[in-house]
């Protein structure tokens, strides 16, 4: 185990979703959009998402302060892909802000 603590003091948001199969064209497209917006945010640090083949998805976002965060999240863009995932991308999700305490890290040794 490697604990480098590259991600303390980072702001994470923690955004858990279920999606609802429709519209997946649509989706991508607007994904791949805000996946770019945001890496080109102020204060981005990165990004970690799975989903499940049932829809569920949990994406973490990192960022430098709560400031960036706040920003990414009011960007006119954001916002606007928001609204219309409520509308027709997702049946329902949830999201939690936090600052990072600790972080670790593990791999495997490759022979």
């Amino acid at each position: 185990m490697r604990t480098d603590g590259e991600r303390v003091g980072q702001v994470v948001v923690t955004f858990v979703s279920r999606r609802n199969g429709r519209d997946e064209a649509g989706y991508a497209a607007a994904a791949a959009r805000m996946d770019a917006l945001a890496a080109a945010q102020p204060g981005y640090r990165g990004v970690d998402s799975v989903r499940a083949a049932d829809g569920l998805g949990i994406t973490l976002s990192y960022w430098a302060d709560e400031a960036s965060a706040i920003a990414w999240r009011d960007h006119p863009e954001h916002a606007e892909t928001r609204e219309r995932g409520r509308e027709r991308w997702y049946d329902d999700y949830a999201v939690t802000v936090a600052t990072v305490m600790r972080n670790y890290r593990w791999a495997a040794v490759s022979e």
